[in-house]
C-alpha cells in the first residue's frame, strides 16, 4: 500500500513541489502579463487568482482528507499530475486565450486570468491539507505534520524563487515550466514507488 511511505521520501516530494509551485507562479505571471499587458490592474489580476486558488485549494484538501482518508495520499499524487499535466499545456492554452481575449475590457481579463489558473492553484493548495492529514494518521501529532510539511515546502519553495533568477539565462520560460512539471511528475514517481518504505 502506498500509505507506507517514509516520512523522507514524502518530505522531498513536498519540496519538489514547492519548487515546482514557484516556478510556476513566475513562469504563469510572465506569461499572462505577455498576453494582457503589465500595469498595476494586470498585476493585481494575476496575483490575487493565484492566491484564490491556493485558499480554495487549502479548503477542498481538507475535506478531501475528511472524506477519503487512509487514500489521500494517492490523491495527492494524482493532484501532482494534474498540476503537471496543466503545466505541459500552459504556454499553449495561456497563448490560446490571450489572443483571443486580449481586445476585451479589465473585467472579462480578469475572469479568464480566474479561470485559466483556478483549477492547477486549487491542486497545489489542496496538497498541504492532504498530506498532514496523511502524517497525522502516522504520527498523533498535528504540530509535527504541519510544521514538517510547511518546512520543507517553504524551503522548496525558496530554491524555486532562487532557480527562476537563474533559469531565465539558461531556458526560456516554456523550457522553465516543463522543468516544474517534470518535478511534479517525479513528485508522483516519489509517492507512488515509496510503496512500503517505512520511516
Amino acid at each position: 500500500m502506498v500509505k507506507g511511505i517514509s516520512e523522507q521520501r514524502l518530505l522531498a516530494a513536498f519540496y519538489l513541489s514547492g519548487v515546482a509551485a514557484l516556478i510556476y507562479q513566475v513562469a504563469w505571471q510572465r506569461l499572462l502579463f505577455g498576453s494582457f499587458g503589465v500595469d498595476i490592474d494586470s498585476v493585481t489580476i494575476v496575483v490575487s487568482t493565484f492566491m484564490l486558488g491556493l485558499g480554495v485549494g487549502s479548503l477542498v484538501g481538507g475535506q478531501v482528507a475528511d472524506i477519503f482518508g487512509k487514500n489521500v495520499i494517492i490523491i495527492f499524487a494524482c493532484c501532482e499530475i494534474g498540476i503537471g499535466v496543466f503545466g505541459i499545456s500552459s504556454p499553449y492554452l495561456i497563448a490560446l486565450v490571450g489572443d483571443h481575449f486580449v481586445n476585451y475590457n479589465l473585467l472579462v481579463i480578469g475572469l479568464v486570468n480566474f479561470a485559466l489558473i483556478l483549477i492547477p492553484t486549487t491542486f497545489m493548495g489542496a496538497t498541504l491539507p492532504m498530506l498532514v492529514s496523511h502524517l497525522f494518521r502516522a504520527n498523533s501529532n498535528v504540530g509535527i505534520s504541519i510544521g514538517s510539511l510547511y518546512f520543507s515546502n517553504t524551503r522548496g519553495a525558496a530554491f524555486g524563487a532562487f532557480a527562476t533568477g537563474l533559469l531565465p539565462f539558461m531556458l526560456s520560460i516554456d523550457q522553465m515550466i516543463y522543468f516544474a512539471a517534470a518535478a511534479n511528475f517525479m513528485v508522483a514517481i516519489f509517492i507512488f514507488f515509496g510503496q512500503g518504505q517505512q520511516s
